[in-house]
């Protein structure tokens, strides 16, 4: 596929989405939007792909909506923020957190705005030393969104999400990791070969047992103790019939490495 604001590259079951706008830092247009629309539509029908990973081109992840993409003169008729937040942004954050297999975001630089709402969406955030986050809404009059208000208080506390959304501070990559908000911070020189190895990994593990983790994970916020564990015995019940369950047990009384298919 041939794409002008993206990159999108297969490989030995790792898909690999990088935001390539680098002079913009990656912010998004209409294009980007509809060109990650057509990556992820691949990502969830393609079975061989079992992990994907998003990150950025150049010095910035992501610095959320390109303002200059939509006029905001003070002549011109106001746009429908909740418009293109519901056709783009709800999207593609409800594809990333609902599709059944592991989702790894290398933040190359600065994540802001809905930039960082799409990284903490992300099941696994690896953040590079000289990256940082920044809920940068409130500097313009707006509410985090693309699962901001969602993601932000269920990793770091309430307070913090407080502060962080209403302050609209820059947060370095080694306090988010201190807090919380991320997996881990590394050396700005390791992080691509760190996500693209922790990618290799996943693409050999049991794929929808991981679904199911992340699946568990994302509605236990909202469940009660019966609700969550009474969906624990369904996954059980379903896995407990895979080929991936036979094969991991097969090889723990052989003592010998599994070969999972994903299946």
């Amino acid at each position: 596929m041939g794409f002008n604001t993206i990159e999108f590259d297969v490989n030995e079951g790792v898909a690999t989405l990088t935001l390539n706008r680098p002079k913009a830092l990656n912010s998004f247009t209409m294009e980007m939007h509809g060109e990650v629309r057509e990556a992820m539509a691949q990502v969830i029908d393609d079975a061989s792909i079992r992990c994907l990973v998003i990150t950025g081109a150049g010095r910035g992840f992501c610095a959320g909506q390109d303002l200059g993409d939509r006029s905001v003169s003070a002549g011109d008729a106001p746009p429908d923020l909740g418009d293109s937040v519901e056709k783009n942004y709800n999207p593609l954050i409800r594809s990333i957190m609902n599709l059944p297999k592991p989702v790894i975001c290398a933040v190359n630089g600065v994540a802001a705005g809905a930039g960082s709402s799409i990284a903490l969406a992300c099941d696994i955030v690896l953040a590079a030393r000289s990256a940082s986050f920044i809920q940068v809404f409130c500097k313009i009059g707006l509410v985090p969104d693309s699962g901001g208000t969602w993601n932000l208080p269920r990793a770091v506390g309430l307070a913090r999400a407080r502060g962080l959304a209403m302050l609209g501070d820059r947060l370095p990559a080694e306090t988010a990791e201190e807090w919380g908000l991320i997996w881990k911070c590394i050396d700005d020189d390791s992080l691509q070969e760190e996500a693209q190895k922790m990618a290799r990994y996943f693409a050999t593990q049991p794929t929808r047992a991981l679904g199911r983790i992340k699946k568990l994970l994302n509605e236990s916020g909202t469940n009660t103790l019966f609700e969550q564990t009474e969906l624990e015995k369904e996954a059980m019940q379903e896995l407990g019939q895979s080929d991936d369950y036979r094969e991991g047990v097969a090889a723990f009384m052989e003592k010998r490495p599994p070969v999972f298919k994903g299946a």
